[in-house]
């Protein structure tokens, strides 16, 4: 017998793929947590029934997350992570020798441990020694803490469940207290095609522009979420993510990527009608 696993996008579609063998499952005290080893996209990450990340492509994410900001403002050296259970965003930062500090909050210590275990490809740099883990309510540490950080990654779950929070002026109004003056705030942003993805995609960047003067979507695409059509937010208190770009300086780190590149970075914040629409 075939087994398959299959996400909602929406009421009317579905995306599916055929599966392996199931390697893990827990219920942690937020969410449900399983990881698949798939046919096509090799292992998966899926949280709540949502795919969370996938070791076929989830270069494309982890890539686009990071080394944008960082192509902006390359003398970042202090990177506050909030999520990225994974370890897929730390990996990517770990790999800028000039970072020097690097904090990762995750609520939940499960997704930590079972990536660690079973997802090897993007949990590979958690051990790193300028990571810092934190294993609390990524709002609550923001709110509280004291540091001043250059980048700010918000690498959230969907703004439903554990997510919820992460995606309110609130909290981006705290982020920007910890934030330099200097300083980039990246956020995963949903994605514009499908109605309820789209609406939460429009709240979130209509909230980061009550509190940052600079406010900016990029997008990618990335197979396996909802539509492919991804949405990523840049917001700064004074950097512009295409006039401030560091072409030559970024270049200079000499990193191989496989999906981002400086071209393609500045093609990034080009969006489709449809999106600068109902974004305006």
């Amino acid at each position: 017998m075939d087994l398959w696993f299959t996400e909602h996008h929406s009421d009317n579609a579905r995306f599916s793929m055929k599966v392996k063998e199931h390697i893990f499952s827990e219920n942690s005290e937020f969410q449900k947590i399983n990881i698949l080893d798939t046919y096509e996209f090799g292992r998966v990450l899926v949280l709540d029934g949502f795919l969370m990340t996938t070791e076929r492509d989830e270069f494309i994410y982890h890539d686009m997350i990071t080394h944008v900001g960082m192509a902006v403002n390359p003398s970042i050296k202090k990177v506050l992570v909030i999520g990225g259970g994974d370890g897929g965003t730390v990996r990517e930062l770990t790999r800028y020798s000039t970072i020097q500090e690097i904090h990762m909050v995750e609520i939940d210590e499960v997704v930590v441990d079972a990536s660690k275990e079973y997802l090897g490809f993007t949990a590979d740099r958690l051990s790193d020694e300028r990571v810092t883990l934190y294993i609390e309510d990524g709002i609550r540490f923001v709110k509280e803490s004291k540091e001043i950080y250059d980048l700010i990654i918000v690498d959230s779950t969907d703004p439903i469940g554990p997510g919820e929070g992460l995606f309110t002026t609130e909290f981006y109004n705290d982020c920007s207290q910890i934030l330099g003056d200097n300083g980039i705030l990246i956020n995963q942003n949903e994605s514009p095609y499908y109605s309820d993805t789209r609406e939460q995609m429009i709240r979130a960047t209509s909230r980061l522009k009550e509190v940052f003067p600079i406010v900016e979507v990029f997008q990618s695409h990335i197979p396996t979420y909802p539509s492919g059509h991804w949405i990523f937010g840049f917001a700064s208190k004074s950097l512009h993510p295409i006039k401030d770009l560091k072409i030559e300086e970024w270049e200079s780190f000499g990193l191989k990527t496989k999906y981002y590149n400086t071209a393609l970075h500045q093609g990034a914040f080009a969006l489709p009608t449809y999106v600068r629409e109902m974004l305006k």
